[in-house]
This record gives structure tokens, C-alpha cells and sequence, in this order.
């Protein structure tokens, strides 16, 4: 009720509802995010108190980035079967526990209950999944834009919310850090209740920029998905092309940035003599460089080559993290490498999300680009262990960052082995991969 007088009002002022959907995916995307990227700030308090080492610590984050990319395919189910306003909620509440938990956790155990289980199922059900799903149901105009400021919510809130938290964990204590997270869960969850709407239809409303003479394609009956639908997805685009470098790319890029840099980059620079603040307000600068870079991705991917854009950004964040190890690190020093490495840290989503939409059509892209997430998270389950196993073998991440740009200069070669979409037909249908891997009638 509340959701259909909020949408009159806007129709008289010519803004479309879809707006506040994205807005409220905006903002939970970014608590998320701010959920995930907060343990990198804890490593060390935690280790001083309990006697963790970096590697057990890191462990139970890797089976968080695990599980946070493997809710990926099923949360489109999950979506599809209860809605969006049913899965945000229950993940805001998953996370909003799980992180309240935590403070009173004292065994390495019970970490991986409360931040390996519930953190990981939580951020995974509202993860890039929902703002690929949002960005197709809801918008024809200005989708890449769209899948670009999600984007950048999901980066900024890992990012931005670093150097707040490093300084409430050194005035405070870690356990305080956790305040914001649970206040803005609860929050959040009070808004997507009221205002969250599955789709354009359940409220009258067609997708934003669809022309009023389009004909709409009935949303499949909820009983025809099960959570035996995303292996048949993936049985369907295992041995495509396109899916297959869009999959191993993505792994590079979660091995590239959540599981190496979000997750160590305090702990690198405390290892170079800088502080946990000054090093959190480095990430933030990314954050604010990256905000900046995706949504302009997400503005070049309407009009350009996909494949080429993804060329450049691999291949520039691969310099930036061979050039890492050899800065000073100093806030100036760190500066160059924030801008560098920030405009591009997941600016490699929307053209990603693009070339998986036009190959597979938006009736797929969900699952299809889920389990390309799943990837991304494996990738950052990869980094999170084995950066923090190699800081404890060999007491330096100098290996785990040279690894990781060698790993961004192969990404940016693969993206350029995928063939080049043909051009629409005149009205043609989405795009559906042909047996050669390539789509039959869609363009990036």
C-alpha cells in the first residue's frame, strides 16, 4: 500500500519508481559491503587478543568469500521464488546477527560460525547478483549506468567505511566497529519492507525506457524455479566461450581485489611501518576513485566495446599491483597507487554484466552471472588464504601481490579471445548462445 501511494506520487512528478528500488539496492549493497570489507580491519586486533595467526584468521574469511560467491546462482532463485523484498530483508538480518555475535566470540570456532556462515550467506544473498537482477528488471534506459552505481556501492561501502572503523577499533576497541554495521542492517531492513517491490508490473509500472508498445514477456511462474534450475544453467553454459572466459576472468579479478588487497592491504602497510588509520584511509581513497570508476564504466559500457574496455582495466590494475610492493608506503607515497588501482577495482562489472546479458538474455543473466560471481568470490577465497599463508611462511605479501598482477595481465589477454557480438536483428529477441559459444543476435 505504502509502495503504491509512493509511486503515484513520483508518476506525477515524472520519476520513475525504479529509482527507489535501485536507491534502496544502493544502500544495501553498500551495508554489505561495509560488512565484508570490515575483518580486514581486524585481523591484528584479533590476533593480539586471542593469539590467532594471520592465517587462521584468514582462513575463516576465505570460507566467507566462498560461500558469499556461491549464494550467488541460488540467491536468483531465492529472488525469483520469495522476492527481492524477502531475500534483502532475511540477509540484512543474517548479517545484522551475525556480526552482533561476533563480539562475543572467543574460539577461532565460533569465527567461522558467525563470519564464515552467516556473513558469507548473508552478504551472498544480496551480493552483485541483486543489482544485476535489479538493473534487468527494472531498467531498459541507462542499465549499464544502473549496474555501475550498484557496482560502486558495493566497493565504496568496503572502502569508505575502513578508515571509520580503524578508528573507533584504536580508540575503542574492534567490538565497537560492529555498532554501525547492526544499526544500519536494521535500518535498511525497515526500508526494503516497506518500499522494496519485485517488479515493475506489481505495481502497474513497466521498466524504465521500454517504450508503452512493447510487448511484455510474462515473468515465469515461480513453481517452474528450483534450486535445481542454477545447475541446469550451468550444465546449459559450461562449455560456451564466452561464459567460460567471462568465469575464469572473474576469478582473477575477486583473486585481484576482495581476497588480496580488501582483505591484507591494513596488514601490508602495518608490515611497512604505517598505522591502521592511515592505512584504511588509503582503501577509502580508493573507494572514493573507485565510486567514480565503475559508475563511468558502467557509462562507457552502453557505448562501447566491452571486451576492450575489460582489456584495459585488467591490464592497469595488473601494473599498479606489480608497482605496489616498490611504493613508498606513506600516504603520499600510497597515493598514486589509490588512484591508479581505485578507478578500476570493480569497474570490470558492468561490461562483464553486459556481455553476459546481451549472450544469455535478461530470463538468464541472473543465474548465468551468479555463477560468474561465484567465481569472483572463489578467486577471493584463493587470495584471502594464500596471501595470509604466505605472510606466515615467508613473512612478506610481496609474492602474493606479484602473483596477483601477473594473474590481471593474462585476464586482459583472455578478454580479448571472446568473440565480437554480432549486431541485432530489427526487434530481434535477447540474445541466446548458439552451439558455438557466441551470441546469435545480440551486441555488448
Amino acid at each position: 500500500m505504502f509502495a503504491t501511494q509512493v509511486s503515484a506520487w513520483l508518476q506525477r512528478r515524472g520519476i520513475h519508481y525504479g529509482w527507489i528500488v535501485a536507491a534502496i539496492t544502493f544502500l544495501t549493497m553498500l551495508t554489505m559491503s561495509a560488512a565484508l570489507g570490515l575483518p580486514g580491519a581486524m585481523l591484528q586486533p584479533l590476533g593480539k587478543e586471542f593469539g590467532w595467526s594471520t592465517e587462521q584468521i584468514s582462513s575463516s574469511l576465505a570460507l566467507r568469500f566462498a560461500l558469499f560467491g556461491l549464494m550467488g546462482p541460488f540467491a536468483a532463485v531465492l529472488m525469483e521464488r520469495w522476492g527481492l523484498r524477502a531475500v534483502i530483508c532475511t540477509g540484512l538480518a543474517l548479517v545484522g546477527m551475525g556480526m552482533a555475535l561476533v563480539t562475543m566470540a572467543s574460539q577461532l570456532w565460533q569465527l567461522f560460525v558467525l563470519w564464515s556462515l552467516m556473513l558469507g550467506l548473508g552478504t551472498g544473498m544480496t551480493a552483485l547478483v541483486l543489482g544485476a537482477v535489479v538493473a534487468n528488471r527494472w531498467f531498459v534506459a541507462r542499465r549499464g549506468l544502473v549496474v555501475g552505481m550498484l557496482t560502486a556501492s558495493s566497493a565504496t561501502g568496503q572502502l569508505a567505511f575502513l578508515p571509520v572503523a580503524a578508528w573507533m577499533i584504536e580508540h575503542w576497541g574492534w567490538r565497537s566497529a560492529i555498532v554501525p554495521i547492526v544499526i544500519g542492517s536494521l535500518l535498511i531492513g525497515v526500508l526494503a519492507l516497506c518500499l522494496m517491490r519485485n517488479r515493475p508490473s506489481d505495481l502497474g509500472l513497466r521498466p524504465f525506457g521500454e517504450a508503452p508498445d512493447a510487448p511484455q514477456a510474462p515473468a515465469a511462474p515461480a513453481a517452474a524455479i528450483t534450486f535445481a534450475t542454477p545447475f541446469r544453467v550451468l550444465k546449459e553454459v559450461a562449455t560456451n566461450r564466452t561464459f567460460l572466459i567471462l568465469a575464469a576472468t572473474f576469478f582473477i579479478c575477486g583473486l585481484s581485489t576482495n581476497g588480496l588487497v580488501q582483505t591484507h592491504f591494513i596488514s601490508l602497510c602495518g608490515d611497512n611501518g604505517m598505522g591502521a588509520v592511515p592505512a584504511a584511509s588509503v582503501l577509502a581513497m580508493m573507494g572514493a576513485f573507485d565510486f567514480v570508476g565503475t559508475i563511468l564504466s558502467g557509462w562507457l559500457s552502453d557505448r562501447y566495446d566491452n571486451r576492450k574496455l575489460l582489456f584495459w582495466y585488467y591490464g592497469l590494475r595488473g601494473l599498479s599491483l606489480f608497482w605496489l610492493p616498490h611504493a613508498e608506503f606513506t600516504i603520499y607515497g600510497l597515493g598514486l597507487f589509490a588512484m591508479f588501482y581505485g578507478l578500476d577495482w570493480i569497474a570490470t562489472v558492468p561490461p562483464t554484466v553486459k556481455l553476459a546479458g546481451s549472450t544469455f538474455g535478461p530470463a538468464k543473466v541472473g543465474m548465468v552471472f551468479g555463477w560468474v560471481f561465484a567465481a569472483h568470490q572463489l578467486g577471493a577465497a584463493t587470495a584471502a588464504y594464500g596471501a595470509g599463508f604466505a605472510r606466515t611462511l615467508l613473512l612478506t605479501y610481496t609474492p602474493a601481490l606479484y602473483v596477483a598482477g601477473a594473474a590481471c595481465l593474462l585476464a586482459a589477454l583472455m578478454v580479448m579471445a571472446i568473440r565480437r557480438p554480432a549486431a541485432p536483428k530489427a526487434g530481434g529477441a535477447p540474445a541466446t548462445p548458439s552451439a558455438a559459444g557466441q551470441p546469435a543476435t545480440a551486441r555488448a
